[in-house]
């Protein structure tokens, strides 16, 4: 196959390519530990003054060949003081241990020196952005919004806090991203807990992978997947923060974590709860003046929402172990989260609906271990277990129709045109996810991942029933290998992968258009094969290249298979999505004493089939179905610079520009007949230039020694695009530029114990839209109370 030549060749060149070693090199070797005693991982350890450099392994160990001579050892990492040792190197050297201690100021800035892990997984062979978020801990922004700033990554919301939103990478979205917290689906602590809920606090970093996605993930995503790590320390800390915002906004957050030193017992805990009325302004929207049922003018106007209140609670814990010798971590665990969300439009916001809501809560218990060296060295096992309950609650039940002034009229039909329903929707879970990796020797290992995913699915009416008195059941099974292999000490990295996607269909016998059946049920089990590859080489210690490529899958989801049992019919005929998804990228980096650059850019290439959309089912236009609708082609280009001077000065921009096409020739699935007419047009509603960037300024030991004073301004840019066909679009029908600025002030005292900061976001007050061209807040305040005690 073609395909197949193309990265047999890319393979070639890259394993061909030879690095230069110098004569009369000599090792220096040594570890890194933290203040706890704890080694530490991805340290920069250089030779000032040089291009040597390395980071420290997960043992806090590192090793250096350089000439002999007198140098300066620089020790550095995100989050601790640096160190410098001089040494004089003539032989052979092991340096004693050197023990690096944690800056809690310099948390608080926004910042792009030294190597952290965070650069580490940057420079690895997939296309990644990190992002570290301990050093954002005092700005009041969600993870979306965090993310939504970052290279090739869009966030579309359509409203304020809890609205539904849509989450893109590298110009695919929805289902085909997965999110994970700490490698585990986010969904298994329910609906209810989204990305758009999270607070900043609750992560110590973040992974965005673009297209090509790990084997240890275990997962069926198609366009990419996130991956929000948390705090893995094992020192005591408490982490507590408040928030009060504009439109009655209010956010807390508190993390932490005690350990008993005598049993080594630790005991884990998060928790957050939002809480905002979303009344922000519509301006310019079209209202009625109602004269009687049946009278009346339309004027346009300024009003406020008034049905999009939202509360959001999370709260987990666990209670267990690290270090023993028959566990390396293992905990048991637990939590439940909530929400409730008025629903104020649907995708068009002439559509007003007053008391429409739905709200659910999940609970869940887990099981977590890790064995380091399980039966022999290099030998790694880790498994996590988990069930979990998720309910929701669609509730429709006035006979009105509203406008925006909150005035309404009778009306024979419910706010979303239907009959008055109150539909619960219950999907417990069952869930396990293990990793078994070997490390064959320093340049060779293997790993092995198995997910089991199964999911029941309930849906009735409360109005008419308490229950589904024949649920369906899928079932999705996903096996991953792979192997990675290290060349010229580590400058080229291969790792190719395989995955299997095996899905098992219960549906009931006699499937109705709400998903319910009676009688027994039909089992169907197939399954898919992906596979792919990814590469980076070193050009030099600061210069890399980067591909990657893979045959990927999203298997359907429940609601697909079986609807909702309301708004969405059944199809248990759908086919999963597949794409072909290709990476190419680079990067530079440049550490001098007081300027520190890294560059990255890349260009993606995404060719999607069998895209599985909604729509509408057969003449009722309240009704839809999901079905296999289209392939997709997505080609862009990224580019991202950072820049940080003497850590006081930061700044950085980002641009992406992509083309999603429709690749889909002639509609129904068939092989000829008439063209389609939006064959190869853009993709409607769908960002395809847009970018971002942002500057900061920090001043050390302001007023008094500890005390730092950060200053940030960002600006975020997406150019207009057309909400509907291109081929059809009218001026009306575009979303236009935008250009949202966002300005925030913190200060924090006693090396960042206490911490005080204000934002406004959307300085100008500049007329936002987004996703379905749906009105966005305005100029909004907020400020912040954080407090870190460790």
């Amino acid at each position: 196959m073609q395909i197949s030549k193309i990265f047999s060749l890319a393979l070639i060149l890259l394993t061909s390519i030879q690095g230069f070693s110098q004569s009369k090199k000599v090792i220096l070797n040594g570890i890194i530990l933290e203040n706890t005693g704890k080694p530490a991982e991805g340290v920069s350890v250089a030779l000032k003054g040089t291009a040597y450099s390395t980071l420290t392994n997960e043992n806090g160990e590192y090793e250096i060949a350089a000439e002999p001579g007198n140098y300066v050892l620089s020790v550095s990492s995100v989050g601790f003081k640096s160190k410098q040792t001089k040494i004089n190197l003539q032989s052979d050297q092991t340096v004693p241990s050197i023990s690096i201690e944690e800056d809690m100021a310099a948390l608080n800035e926004v910042q792009v020196k030294g190597i952290s892990k965070v650069t580490k997984i940057k420079e690895s062979a997939f296309q990644v952005n990190a992002v570290d978020t301990k050093a954002m801990a005092n700005i009041t922004s969600n993870l979306s919004q965090v993310l939504n700033k970052t290279t090739g990554v869009k966030v579309r919301e359509q409203g304020g806090m809890g609205s539904d939103f849509e989450f893109s990478i590298n110009g695919l979205s929805g289902s085909a991203i997965k999110f994970f917290i700490d490698g585990i689906p986010l969904d298994i602590m329910g609906s209810s807990m989204t990305l758009n809920n999270i607070p900043v606090n609750l992560s110590e970093r973040i992974e965005v992978y673009k297209g090509v996605v790990p084997v240890n993930l275990g997962s069926d995503a198609l366009g990419g997947a996130v991956n929000i790590i948390t705090n893995h320390q094992i020192s005591d800390y408490l982490d507590m923060s408040y928030s009060f915002g504009s439109f009655n906004t209010h956010s807390t957050s508190l993390t932490g974590q005690a350990r008993d030193k005598k049993s080594g017992l630790i005991f884990k805990a998060s928790g957050f709860l939002n809480y905002s009325d979303n009344d922000y302004k519509m301006r310019g929207v079209e209202v009625r003046e109602v004269i009687d049922a049946d009278n009346g003018r339309f004027v346009k106007g300024d009003f406020r929402r008034f049905n999009d209140q939202f509360k959001s609670v999370m709260g987990q814990a666990e209670l267990g172990f690290v270090d023993k010798s028959w566990a390396d971590v293992f905990f048991i665990g637990g939590s439940y989260s909530a929400t409730e969300k008025g629903i104020q439009t649907g995708t068009n916001q002439n559509v007003v609906y007053g008391q429409v809501h739905r709200g659910g809560d999940a609970y869940s218990f887990s099981l977590r271990y890790l064995k380091k060296n399980l039966f022999t060295k290099d030998l790694d096992f880790s498994l996590f277990s988990s069930y979990s309950d998720d309910q929701n609650t669609v509730t429709d039940l006035a006979y009105r129709k509203y406008y925006w002034d909150g005035k309404y009229v009778p009306n024979q039909f419910s706010e979303t045109g239907k009959q008055a329903t109150k539909w619960n929707i219950q999907r417990p879970k069952y869930f396990i996810a293990s990793n078994l990796s070997y490390k064959i020797n320093d340049n060779n290992s293997l790993s092995l991942n198995y997910t089991l995913d199964k999911v029941d699915n309930k849906t009735y009416d409360k109005l008419i029933n308490d229950k589904d008195d024949n649920p369906g059941k899928l079932t999705k099974n996903i096996v991953g290998l792979s192997y990675q292999q290290n060349f010229f000490e580590e400058k080229l990295t291969n790792t190719f992968f395989g995955k299997y996607y095996g899905m098992i269909l219960e549906q009931p016998f006699a499937i109705t258009d709400s998903g319910t059946g009676a009688g027994g049920t039909i089992k169907d089990n197939n399954g898919y094969t992906g596979y792919g590859i990814a590469s980076r080489y070193k050009i030099t210690p600061s210069i890399g290249i980067k591909a990657s490529y893979e045959k990927a899958y999203r298997l359907q989801r429940v609601d697909e298979m079986f609807g909702n049992g309301y708004s969405v019919v059944a199809n248990p005929d759908l086919k999963p999505e597949n794409s072909n998804n290709y990476n190419v990228g680079g990067y530079w980096k440049n550490e001098a004493e007081n300027h520190h650059f890294f560059v990255e850019t890349g260009g993606y290439l995404r060719k999607a089939k069998d895209f599985i959309s909604a729509i509408v089912y057969q003449s009722n236009t309240q009704i839809s179905k999901f079905q296999n609708t289209s392939n997709i082609i997505v080609k862009g280009l990224e580019a991202d610079i950072k820049y940080n001077y003497q850590n006081k000065i930061n700044a950085g921009i980002n641009f992406t520009y992509q083309k999603t096409l429709d690749d889909t020739k002639y509609p129904n699935g068939s092989n000829s007949g008439t063209i389609s007419a939006t064959y190869r047009d853009d993709l409607p509603n769908t960002p395809w230039m847009f970018g971002n960037a942002n500057l900061g300024y920090r001043k050390s030991d302001f007023i008094k020694k500890g005390n730092n004073l950060q200053f940030n301004w960002d600006l975020q840019y997406t150019h207009w695009y057309y909400l509907t066909w291109a081929k059809y679009g009218v001026d009306n029908s575009k979303i236009p530029d935008q250009y949202i600025q966002n300005v925030s002030v913190s200060y924090s005292m006693n090396e960042g114990r206490y911490n005080v900061s204000l934002e406004c976001n959307n300085l100008t007050n500049y007329l936002a839209y987004d996703n379905f061209k749906l009105q966005k807040q305005g100029r909004s305040f907020s400020i912040k109370f954080h407090y870190f005690l460790k």
